[in-house]
C-alpha cells in the first residue's frame, strides 16, 4: 500500500485483497481501475465488473485491446474529453473494435469554449475543488447521460475516461459513488490512488499535442490530495443534498436512480 499520508488517512474499510483487485494492468494505458470493492454506508460494497475508470485509451496496444474486450467484456466507452481533444488525439485501436463510444464532454459550462485550454487556462495554478464544482455545474446533461448508459445492461461493461483519468473522470466517479452511498473517505481514497500512476500519466500526456507543457507530477493541475475530493463532496451535499439529489434535479428519474444502485451495489448476503 502507498505510504503517502493522504492515502492512509482516508483508506476505506475494504479488504487489502479487494483494493488490489481494483487495478487493471495494461501495457500502454496507465490508470485503469474497477469501481468495485468500495464500502457502502448502508452495507455491502460496490460490484466488480460493471464500470471501469481510466486515463486516455488512444495508445492501447493490440494486447491491451484484447484484454478490454475479453475478459473485461468492454462494450461501451464514455469519453469525457472535449471535442477538440478527441479530434486531435482520437481513440487509437478502440475506434475500430466494435466498442460503442459516447463522447460526453465534462466542461465548466455548456457555453464554454471547446478548446482544452478553457478547462484549465493555467496548468500550474488551479483550485481543484473549485474546478470540480464548475465541471459539475456545466455538465449535468452529460453526467445524467453517462448514468443512463451505465444502468443499461446492454451497454456493460462500461469504461469512462478523460485524459489523465483524474479530474473529469474523478468528478463522474464521485457522483456515481456518492449517489449509491459509498463512504466519502472511500471515494477520496479512490481519487488519490491516481497518485500511484501520475508520473507515468504525466509523461505520456506531456508528449501529446493537446497536453504539452504539463507541470511536474503532484503540482498544479496534476496535484492529487484527499482534501480536494472531500471538500468537493462536502460542497455537493451542502449545495445540492448529495449526488442522488443532484442527479434527480438534473433529470434522472427515481426509477433510474434505483437501477444505478442495483447496478453498482452488491448488498450484504
Amino acid at each position: 500500500m502507498p505510504t503517502d499520508p493522504a492515502l492512509t488517512d482516508t483508506a476505506p474499510r475494504a479488504s487489502q485483497e479487494s483494493q488490489g483487485q481494483r487495478w487493471v494492468e495494461f501495457a500502454q494505458i496507465d490508470n485503469v481501475r474497477d469501481l468495485g470493492g468500495l464500502p457502502v454506508i448502508t452495507g455491502g460494497v460496490t460490484r466488480f465488473g460493471m464500470v471501469l475508470r481510466s486515463s486516455t485509451l488512444q495508445q492501447a496496444t493490440a494486447a491491451d485491446l484484447r484484454k478490454l474486450l475479453e475478459p473485461l467484456g468492454l462494450r461501451t466507452v464514455i469519453d469525457l474529453r472535449l471535442p477538440d481533444e478527441v479530434e486531435r488525439e482520437g481513440y487509437g485501436p478502440v475506434a475500430g473494435s466494435g466498442v460503442r463510444i459516447a463522447n460526453l464532454p465534462i466542461r465548466k459550462s455548456p457555453q464554454s469554449s471547446l478548446a482544452a485550454r478553457d478547462l484549465v487556462p493555467d496548468k500550474t495554478r488551479v483550485d481543484l475543488t473549485d474546478l470540480y464544482g464548475q465541471l459539475l455545474a456545466g455538465s449535468g446533461e452529460h453526467i445524467v447521460a453517462a448514468v443512463r448508459l451505465i444502468i443499461d445492461p446492454e451497454r456493460r461493461s462500461v469504461l469512462f475516461h478523460c485524459a489523465a483519468g483524474k479530474d473529469r473522470t474523478g468528478v463522474l466517479a464521485a457522483v456515481l459513488l456518492d449517489a449509491v452511498g459509498v463512504e466519502h473517505e472511500a471515494i477520496a481514497h479512490d481519487y488519490v490512488l491516481t497518485n500511484e500512476r501520475m508520473q507515468r500519466v504525466r509523461d505520456r500526456l506531456d508528449a501529446l499535442p493537446s497536453y504539452a507543457g504539463l507541470p511536474p507530477a503532484n503540482t498544479g493541475i496534476l496535484a492529487i490530495t484527499a482534501d480536494v475530493m472531500l471538500r468537493f463532496l462536502a460542497n455537493l451535499h451542502a449545495d445540492h443534498g448529495g449526488a442522488a439529489a443532484w442527479l434527480r434535479a438534473n433529470g434522472l428519474t427515481a426509477a433510474e436512480l434505483d437501477r444505478l444502485r442495483d447496478t453498482l451495489v452488491q448488498p450484504v448476503e
